[in-house]
């Protein structure tokens, strides 16, 4: 796309190039000056999870990738096989508190293939957070699983900051279960959910 420039009693205008080019009759080159822009295309990723309950790991890896992307789509998935604590609701909500002040993302639920979810959305690639090498074994597995149902199929691999390593969900349901303290571990809004959960069981 070319826009111009006018440069006229000290204000800048843009114009598409045919629109206002034309001055009295004439290109003006003093005072317009024309400048080629490539046309962009905004990229953005999608990070999918249960998140149940989320954690400072999934928070890191949201920071983290949503400096990669011009937009991050955070998925929160209806997912049937697992044991959830939290409903889809609550999890949603929680999920929004956590990220408040965090720029650029959005925040939606999904249910079914992954691949339809980035189809739907129109994402560039899918963030996945790997804690170890148990982690990158089975990622690897449904990162080529959708690449060869679609082909399209991107996977962004993030490895998890040191601090974050050892911390799951699935560990953070545990403790809360035993009643220890996961204020550690999880945004300050997501320990007071837990601890109000486990209360009334």
């Amino acid at each position: 796309m070319t826009l111009i420039i006018c440069l006229r009693k000290n204000c800048v205008r843009l114009f598409n190039l045919p629109t206002l080019c034309y001055i009295r009759g004439q290109y003006n080159f003093k005072t317009l000056l024309i400048a080629r822009m490539n046309t962009y295309t905004m990229k953005a990723g999608l990070f999918p999870g249960s998140f149940d309950p989320v954690t400072n790991g999934h928070i890191d890896v949201i920071r983290r990738a949503g400096r990669l992307f011009d937009k991050l789509i955070v998925a929160v998935a209806i997912n049937e096989s697992k044991d959830a604590m939290f409903t889809l609701e609550e999890r949603t909500e929680l999920l929004k508190t956590a990220c408040k002040g965090i720029p650029r993302i959005e925040i939606i639920c999904f249910e079914g293939l992954l691949m339809n979810a980035v189809k739907t959305y129109g994402t560039s690639a899918v963030v996945r957070g790997l804690r170890a090498i148990s982690d990158f074994e089975y990622e690897f597995q449904m990162a080529m699983m959708n690449r060869e149902l679609d082909p399209n199929y991107e996977t962004v691999f993030l490895m998890s900051s040191p601090s974050y390593s050892f911390v799951s969900s699935r560990m953070i349901k545990e403790i809360v279960k035993l009643g220890g303290d996961v204020s550690p571990f999880v945004p300050p809004a997501i320990a007071e959910a837990l601890k109000r959960k486990h209360k009334h069981g």
